[in-house]
């Protein structure tokens, strides 16, 4: 990956990485998240069915009704979930592998470095077309301004 590339990547993700996970430090149940910093090497990996997921953070903010943050590592042939929508956005930031995107109804796709955002409740989906794992961070936030579900 180019060092631009993930450069952006940790920003994005660095924002509020791991207030939530295991052995890092947390605010209070509820609390607005303030200023922090995280270290990966810290952020525990938990298997799932299709690889791996490191839950970062899944807290409200000064602006943000909710911060979630994961990574998910996804093996070779694997989606991370059929199509779906939600009325959250979400930022899709890749930084391994190579990934198919349904954006717009389109397949897309896209290698590390790439950044996919997912509008609010427009379909979307991602999977795993290359031979080795897929890494990516997921930054999702809601506001006042997000439609119920």
């Amino acid at each position: 990956m180019r060092r631009r590339s993930r450069d952006v990547a940790l920003i994005a993700a660095g924002i509020a990485l791991g207030a939530a996970a295991p052995g890092v430090a947390r605010t209070a149940a509820g609390a607005v998240l303030g200023p922090a910093v995280f270290d990966w090497s810290r952020l525990v990996a938990t298997p799932t069915p299709t690889g791996a997921v490191r839950q970062v953070v899944r807290r409200p903010t000064a602006t943000l009704r909710e911060l979630e943050i994961h990574v998910t590592t996804l093996d070779p042939g694997r989606s991370s979930h059929p199509p779906h929508t939600h009325p959250n956005e979400e930022l899709v930031i890749v930084d391994a592998g190579t990934v198919e995107t349904l954006s717009a109804g389109t397949w897309q796709r896209v290698g590390p470095g790439s950044v996919i955002f997912n509008a609010s409740n427009a379909p979307h989906a991602l999977r795993n077309v290359g031979t080795a794992p897929a890494r990516y961070h997921v930054v999702n936030w809601s506001t006042d301004a997000t439609p119920e579900r």
